[in-house]
């Protein structure tokens, strides 16, 4: 049975007091989801404070970037290892506003999907198309590029231990939003492309919609057969919308 996520990435925002308000608020309210498991992103520096939050409640944490090299001369960097010291289960890996804002390619995103793995951390790997190449109707291409990168590096099986997160581009921070059918769409290509190759990876595959999910759509986004849960980006800073997406997947 696939597992339901809601992942929040809290991308570059929060301070230590906005962050203890935030986690005081949800981790009561989701105490009680028994069929969701939730996990928040956080900036690099937040991460200890996160840990000693979260470590003894359901709800798991990590990072939202992550070096393709495991120690050295990297000024800047974090590693795998490190993030382990902070107990962190997850990473993002090829999120756009990474692919885009600092020139991350689908062969280095797959190296960091790699490393990630090495460590035993759990890549939630971010693929979606800009509006160009949608409008264009390459859509199905450029996904198909961005997860044979990895697929040829690390192999179909190593998808078993993953989250693949379907981001369009246009939807992002816009207001915009993928209708419930344009998603699922999407997200059926993707199971479909992995099937052909592992019909068992792909039944058992969580794949995340990440495209502006809102209290306010949650439900018919999370009622689509190929949509397991969300990648949620300035929701999850929003306590009340945060938990009302958490049980709108819970149902």
């Amino acid at each position: 049975m696939r597992k339901k996520m809601v992942a929040g990435n809290w991308k570059m925002h929060g301070n230590l007091a906005e962050n203890e308000q935030l986690l005081n608020a949800i981790i009561p309210s989701l105490g009680e989801l028994h069929n969701v498991q939730t996990v928040v992103c956080v900036p690099f520096p937040y991460l200890s404070s996160v840990q000693n939050k979260l470590q003894h409640t359901h709800i798991g944490w990590g990072a939202q970037n992550v070096s393709q090299f495991d120690k050295g001369a990297y000024t800047g960097e974090v590693s795998v290892s490190m993030l382990s010291d902070f107990g962190c289960g997850y990473v993002i890996v090829g999120h756009s506003e990474r692919r885009m804002l600092y020139g991350e390619s689908n062969s280095l995103v797959a190296d960091k999907y790699i490393a990630a793995q090495n460590g035993k951390l759990i890549p939630i790997l971010c693929v979606g198309e800009t509006l160009e190449h949608r409008e264009a109707g390459i859509t199905e291409q450029v996904i198909r590029e961005q997860l044979s990168a990895v697929t040829d590096k690390a192999g179909i099986n190593s998808l078993s231990k993953a989250i693949i997160a379907y981001e369009p581009v246009w939807a992002i921070g816009t207001g915009k939003t993928a209708s419930p059918q344009q998603a699922q769409d999407v997200h059926a290509y993707i199971r479909l492309g992995i099937a052909a190759e592992s019909k068992n990876v792909a039944d058992e595959l969580t794949i995340l919609y990440g495209g502006s999910v809102k209290a306010n759509n949650a439900s018919e986004l999370f009622a689509m057969p190929d949509i397991d849960g969300g990648l949620i980006g300035g929701a999850s800073l929003i306590a009340e919308e945060f938990i009302a997406i958490n049980r709108a997947l819970n149902n």
